[in-house]
């Protein structure tokens, strides 16, 4: 195919009866041997090599078409299984579906029973992320809740004294909360944390380290805030222990980054974004 001989590229040809000459095109016609010896016997029917070749090109064509629909080379890959130009076989995408039933048991508001392995560390990491970024972190109550439900008992007893200094009451009036963690009459206050992707750093049976990429939201929708909902970029990494609760955090840290280059999208207004938390409930992650 490399020639294209026979495909509308007649340079170089010298096997199929033609050549090219000043520009013009000539025809050598072979004769048979005579019968009779005189070397001018009946000659062989005339025929069209162009048509021929065009003809058995297209059926080649389409003869490979139907092969390739067949294999289902619309993946990108070609006829070896390979896939690009390095030949390598293309592996699933780090968020492709593994096949593992999602949860469906709850520890409060906080999705539980996940597996007990690398992939069950992996979600609940991603669900722990999820609840200690959400609004409930902002109200004493449910923030113990949420501490309780994550953590070990061990972990969870020394953080929440320190937390709850943390979220002091002058650190919520910033965020234009009151010292309850209420948001004023008619605004809404928005936190919430989309993990990207999950990166498995160790796992030793009964324990893990998971890093969680994500993304935050975070501020207040409303007339007159001073605090607009804008977006955050961090990584959480995580230790887990396997407990008879299942997955529990035994210690955390925390960074900034990595973050994208800002979209062009402009910003919303703070009715839009107060409908949209309204409307758009969070989801259950897993691996």
């Amino acid at each position: 195919m490399s020639h294209d001989d026979g495909y509308g590229n007649d340079s170089g040809r010298t096997g199929d009866g033609y050549s090219t000459i000043g520009g013009t095109r000539q025809t050598r016609t072979r004769l048979p041997d005579g019968e009779g010896g005189d070397g001018y016997g009946p000659r062989r029917p005339a025929r069209n090599s162009r048509s021929l070749v065009t003809v058995v090109g297209v059926i080649v064509l389409l003869l490979g078409a139907i092969a390739f629909a067949n294999m289902g080379g619309g993946d990108g890959s070609d006829g070896d299984g390979a896939s690009g130009s390095n030949g390598k076989k293309a592996d699933a995408t780090s968020t492709a579906a593994t096949g593992t039933k999602p949860v469906t048991g709850k520890n409060g508001e906080i999705p539980s029973g996940f597996a007990h392995d690398e992939q069950g560390a992996q979600s609940a990491a991603s669900n722990f992320a999820v609840a200690l970024g959400s609004v409930g972190m902002f109200t004493k109550d449910s923030r113990h809740t949420i501490v309780d439900s994550v953590y070990t008992s061990a972990a969870a007893s020394k953080l929440r004294s320190p937390q709850d200094s943390a979220y002091s009451p002058g650190f919520l009036q910033r965020l234009g909360l009151d010292a309850d963690g209420n948001a004023p009459q008619g605004s809404t206050f928005v936190s919430r944390t989309i993990p990207v992707g999950t990166k498995l750093e160790s796992f030793g049976g009964d324990t893990a380290k998971v890093s969680v990429w994500y993304t935050g939201l975070i501020g207040m929708s409303g007339p007159g805030s001073t605090d607009p909902v804008s977006t955050t970029w961090k990584t959480w990494t995580v230790e887990l222990t396997w407990t008879d609760e299942g997955w529990r955090a035994v210690n955390d840290t925390q960074k900034d980054g990595p973050a994208p280059v800002p979209g062009d999208v402009p910003a919303s207004s703070s009715d839009e974004i107060s409908k949209a938390v309204e409307e758009y409930g969070g989801f259950t992650y897993a691996r």
